[in-house]
């Protein structure tokens, strides 16, 4: 029987209707995929009170309960200074202009062993990650080096350098390597196994994978481990001053923390505390804070809001 021109009409209305409700379909999955942030001012009073005022607020309550037990007199005066005694002396290091001696020196020291750490760790964590050979020959060692206190490393690193930077960087290293690359070796473990194969069938060679496919993939492994790494790397290197003392070295925070102890002033080891404490709250919000939330929004994950 012969087929009418209305009957072609009607196949095709019908084809279009539903590849127009396929794509609005696929659509709607799109959106339900995406994170619903707030706008406007909600969404800047919401980031003022989660970044700024629950931190202050947390500060001002243990500040409290710091002034409570002092005024309590639960332990001797050398034991627990009042916090305005603590102050008093930050304020004394500050207007001295000692503060930024102390926080010059410990910081470099650092960042420089920091960078140093990431230079070394990275391609060994890509060979922990894609060696089988090397991950079974030294894997557990840099797991075991990971839980290794540093401060153990210290006498080790004095007699093997002396009272040296190089004791102190020496140390440094040892804090952070295992652990940036424990955190590459588990972002690498979680690439879903088609991207490094796609990568191989463009033409992808180890050097071109490993930049353009292992890395980026495993960005937030990666991200994490560079954290762990700063805050082995900065408690690392707190130890060594502690116990690696000599004037060849400089004072840093370590050490006027150490000063502290041996005049027997709780109030100068409280201040010491604090700017370790606020050296490193500062590196958190100024540089992997934003790192992580860029990390984030990239992937299109909730957590960047």
């Amino acid at each position: 029987m012969p087929r009418h021109d209305s009957d072609v009409s009607t196949v095709d209305t019908a084809s279009t209707v539903d590849a127009v409700n396929s794509d609005a379909a696929v659509e709607g999955l799109d959106r339900l995929d995406t994170p619903v942030a707030p706008s406007g001012r909600g969404l800047r009073r919401r980031r003022l009170a989660r970044s700024v005022l629950a931190p202050i607020g947390a500060i001002v309550l243990i500040i409290a309960i710091w002034q409570s037990l002092w005024a309590a007199a639960f332990w001797p005066e050398y034991q627990l200074p009042a916090p305005l005694d603590v102050w008093r002396q930050i304020l004394e290091v500050t207007e001295s202009g000692e503060v930024w001696t102390l926080l010059w020196t410990s910081v470099h020291r650092a960042v420089i062993g920091f960078a140093i750490a990431l230079v070394v760790a990275t391609p060994l964590g890509l060979l922990l990650a894609k060696v089988p050979l090397v991950r079974a020959a030294i894997g557990p060692l840099i797991s075991g080096l990971q839980s290794l206190p540093s401060v153990a490393w210290v006498p080790a690193a004095v007699l093997w350098f002396g009272l040296t930077d190089a004791a102190i960087y020496t140390v440094v290293l040892l804090g952070a390597v295992p652990s940036i690359a424990n955190g590459l070796v588990a972002g690498i473990d979680h690439i879903p196994p088609i991207l490094p194969r796609v990568g191989k069938v463009l033409g992808a060679n180890k050097l071109q994978a490993a930049r353009h496919i292992l890395l980026p993939a495993a960005l937030p492994g990666y991200l994490a481990g560079l954290k762990q790494g700063w805050a082995f790397s900065w408690r690392s290197l707190m130890a060594a001053e502690l116990i690696a003392t000599s004037p060849q070295l400089g004072v840093g925070l370590g050490q006027y923390l150490d000063n502290g102890k041996n005049l027997s002033d709780m109030s100068m080891v409280m201040a010491g505390i604090g700017l370790i404490f606020l050296v490193g709250v500062g590196i958190e919000l100024a540089v992997f804070r934003p790192l992580e939330r860029a990390v984030l929004r990239a992937r299109g994950l909730s957590g960047a809001v």
